[in-house]
């Protein structure tokens, strides 16, 4: 079975924004990378970190869409860093007053895993809502 958080997210009233954090283990995501890419992945090799930060981008962007109140929200990708086995993708999308409702539908590494799940959480107004997912259930709805 895999397992990853995936992904936090984080209403920010006071900058209007929805921060996302994304946590993925670095070998089922080079594979899912090398997969969709038809090329090798190295998210640890500096020498290939502009190369990676285009394909998780585009991964990423491909696998994850939210819906804060019934709007299909743009979603800025800002880089992602190593730590340990993981690797943390940070993505944030602007313009973003209040939050009632998000909708998210996430595949993130569905592509190789039949058996992945998702721990979910989502954090508006200091109240935090969480929920899992399993494949092939990609959609989550949070009521605020």
């Amino acid at each position: 079975m895999k397992r990853s958080r995936i992904p936090f997210m984080y209403h920010n009233d006071k900058d209007k924004s929805l921060e996302i954090s994304c946590r993925i283990f670095i070998d089922d995501f080079e594979d899912a990378l090398e997969k969709q890419f038809k090329t090798p992945a190295d998210l640890s090799k500096e020498a290939m970190k502009t190369q990676m930060d285009s394909l998780v981008k585009r991964y990423i962007l491909n696998h994850l869409q939210v819906k804060p109140d019934n709007r299909q929200l743009a979603l800025d990708y800002i880089g992602f860093e190593k730590e340990s086995d993981a690797v943390w993708v940070y993505l944030q999308g602007n313009n973003i007053a209040t939050v009632k409702k998000i909708e998210i539908n996430n595949s993130i590494l569905y592509d190789i895993f039949e058996d992945q799940i998702s721990i979910m959480h989502v954090k508006v107004g200091g109240v935090r809502k969480s929920t899992k997912l399993d494949y092939p259930d990609r959609m989550a709805t949070f009521n605020f």
